[in-house]
């Protein structure tokens, strides 16, 4: 991985990312949550990013919910009647596509964010996560194996 590379060469691009707008029920964030491995849902009103909501934002709105099968209405009550625009995190750090990959890793360091919001002309293309870094590096492949497995000729 070369972290001069533009974020665009990691980053979850917007054919494959799963929105929420900021009117939605939370029930709408469950049931993505529930069906993907997300940790983070951008939440959009026409393209344009408005806020980000994460996998800890919904659990800790949740922590106030009894897990007893006689409270599941109520439950579900509240995750209907609440928009997400409630407990979505508004103040977000953005990058560009043909930002390096370094700058993300110093945002990341830095911050402690999470997910990145990728925002080109106003509207999200993308989403870049320290996972999507990750997964880059555990791909790279050494130039030279004996760095990785030694001189196996003794």
């Amino acid at each position: 991985m070369n972290i001069f590379a533009p974020v665009s060469s990691l980053m979850t691009g917007h054919t494959s990312l799963v929105t929420v707008a900021p009117e939605e029920p939370l029930s709408k964030v469950k049931e993505i949550f529930d069906t993907h491995k997300f940790h983070h849902i951008p939440v959009v009103r026409f393209r344009e990013i408005v806020g980000l909501i994460s996998k800890t934002d919904f659990e800790h709105f949740m922590g106030g919910a009894s897990h007893y099968d006689e409270d599941r209405f109520v439950n579900n009550l509240r995750l209907e009647r609440t928009p997400v625009s409630e407990i979505m995190t508004k103040r977000l750090g953005k990058v560009a596509p043909d930002d390096r990959i370094n700058v993300v890793l110093e945002v990341f360091l830095v911050n402690r964010f999470h997910a990145l919001p990728v925002v080109e002309n106003g509207e999200l293309v993308g989403i870049i996560t320290p996972f999507d870094i990750m997964t880059a590096l555990s791909k790279q492949v050494p130039a030279d194996s004996s760095l990785v497995y030694g001189d196996q000729s003794v």
